[in-house]
């Protein structure tokens, strides 16, 4: 007898699935008075890919009851979040047609059955695009962007059995890295405490994946996107090399030069293992022609182990990066995290950079490479095929009435949005970038950098104070990987992050340093999330 394909499975399925789930969505609180109620117990709470998948071969659980139980959560405390911008009304059927397959013996891919979600700017066949940008949010009258064809990266991850919650909220056109108030479907909090910042502007996978609506996201980063609400939310988030991850399906800022795909999870390993399933070669996408021979051949869970961090030296934070002084509670974090590297054998070389003239440059060279936005934005229009209702960026302004504030700044490109744009400063800025941690890196020998990801605290969320990360866009314009692991809380309760960074293609040794101390360490805490009505 032959095993059923996985569409025949689904229209087994099929029928049985949508009113379930919408009854599931429909669970959440009514409106009353102004209150805030504690969390229930989440049965999943924290758990790990690799003990989900323990459960599933063991028959602990069900893709389904999983996936039930996450969607019960999501209908729970959405309203008090709003980390959503679409829901997967499939995502039941497609649960039961994993469960199916895995009962009729067929192998299950490396993230079958795991619950997940997607930053809204990244293309997802059946769900509007709308840039959280309100006139394409059908929502609120404007026009409806649908994408013919899943972003390389939604691809990836389908075919690996990840199960998609949901599209997360972001602020319009990804341009902020604090907050997503600019957005049509308004603010996503932090999971961590509402008054809080979520950070930006893959604000509503961060919120996601730390506050248990879903194990792993997919988060994108032109200017801190990826460790801005990673170190804001208690998460690990990796920000990879320009060119390991196809950007191709994906909203851009700075698709030719910046832009790049990553990771949000709750354990250095989980986000390890969805990196291994979305980097790589892509036809859809020339620049990742440069990841061919730079990718390791165990996959970047195969440096993760209790004592990467032995002989390593590693460089930290100073004036010679940056003349921005930590505020005293950060640096007292920070010392104390330094202990921490060096109790794991670590060899720490203070301020690096001392000397160079780094962090002139950083201040002369400016923030370059968004050169490209118009460019890249009629490439990623062009892409979403020809029954999408809008495929040039004429007709985004044309058909919006509306020409983005951002674009305003390349007004000269907007004549001929398909020319490709000079990037001879861009390029010129990178190579020295490069040369500066290159250099530096030799001189003193060193492993990878390891900085506070902030100088600062989180601001509050109605505040106008911004993140302070001490990495953007320096890392963003060198291209070089950066993973953000949880390191502590200040006084406040707001979480205190690391950042490892270093050269490019470098990942693999990063991700085995930032597993060393997340395990020696364990500062993560689950956050408990709120019931909030009356708002």
């Amino acid at each position: 007898m032959k095993t059923r394909g996985m569409a025949d499975v689904r229209r087994m399925v099929r029928a049985q699935t949508r009113w379930t789930i919408m009854l599931v969505l429909a669970m959440a609180v009514g409106a009353g008075s102004a209150s805030i109620a504690a969390a229930a117990p989440f049965a999943y709470e924290e758990m790990t890919v690799r003990q989900l998948q323990a459960g599933y071969a063991d028959e602990t659980y069900t893709a389904e009851e999983v996936v039930e139980a996450y969607l019960a959560r999501i209908a729970q405390y959405e309203p008090s979040y709003n980390a959503f911008t679409f829901m997967n009304e499939d995502a039941l059927e497609e649960a039961r047609a994993y469960d199916l397959l895995r009962e009729s013996g067929e192998t299950p891919g490396a993230l079958a059955g795991v619950p997940i979600v997607i930053k809204e700017a990244v293309d997802v066949a059946g769900f509007p695009t709308t840039f959280g940008w309100a006139p394409l949010s059908e929502e609120l009258g404007g026009i409806s962007l649908m994408p013919e064809r899943d972003a390389p990266v939604v691809a990836r991850l389908k075919a690996a059995g990840a199960i998609i919650l949901g599209k997360t909220n972001i602020p319009a056109f990804s341009a902020d890295g604090t907050r997503a108030s600019s957005s049509w479907d308004g603010d996503t909090y932090n999971a961590v405490d509402r008054s809080l910042a979520p950070g930006a502007s893959s604000s509503g996978t961060a919120m996601s994946v730390s506050g248990n609506f879903a194990m792993l996201g997919i988060a994108e980063e032109t200017g801190g996107s990826i460790q801005n609400p990673a170190a804001a939310q208690a998460l690990v988030g990796i920000k990879p090399t320009f060119g390991l991850v196809p950007n191709a399906g994906v909203v851009p800022l700075a698709g030719s030069t910046r832009d790049v795909i990553g990771t949000h999870a709750r354990t250095v390993y989980d986000a390890a293992l969805m990196l291994d399933v979305i980097a790589g070669y892509s036809v859809e996408d020339a620049k990742t022609l440069a990841a061919i021979g730079n990718m390791p051949r165990g996959g970047y869970t195969s440096k993760l182990n209790k004592s990467e961090l032995y002989g390593k030296r590693v460089g930290l934070y100073g004036p010679g990066w940056r003349e921005q002084e930590l505020t005293a509670e950060t640096q007292e974090l920070y010392d104390r995290a330094i202990r921490e590297l060096e109790r794991q054998g670590a060899t720490v070389v203070t301020d690096p950079f001392a000397g160079t003239g780094f962090a002139a440059f950083v201040e002369e060279a400016g923030s370059v490479g968004l050169e490209s936005m118009i460019y890249d934005m009629e490439q990623y229009l062009k892409r979403l095929g020809p029954s999408a209702a809008i495929g040039s960026v004429e007709e985004l302004i044309e058909m919006t009435g509306e020409t983005p504030s951002l674009f305003e700044r390349y007004e000269e490109s907007l004549k001929d949005p398909g020319a490709y744009p000079d990037l001879t400063n861009f390029t010129a800025v990178r190579t020295k970038y490069l040369a500066y941690i290159g250099d530096v890196m030799d001189k003193h020998r060193l492993d990878a950098l390891v900085f506070p990801q902030m100088f600062k605290e989180t601001p509050q969320l109605d505040s106008e104070d911004r993140i302070g990360a001490t990495t953007v866009s320096e890392i963003n314009i060198a291209g070089v990987p950066l993973v953000t692991v949880p390191a502590g809380y200040y006084e406040s309760g707001s979480p205190f992050a690391l950042a490892f960074f270093g050269r490019m293609w470098s990942e693999a040794e990063l991700l085995g340093m930032a597993y060393d101390y997340e395990q020696a360490t364990k500062l993560r805490k689950a956050p408990v999330l709120v019931e909030v009505s009356g708002e």
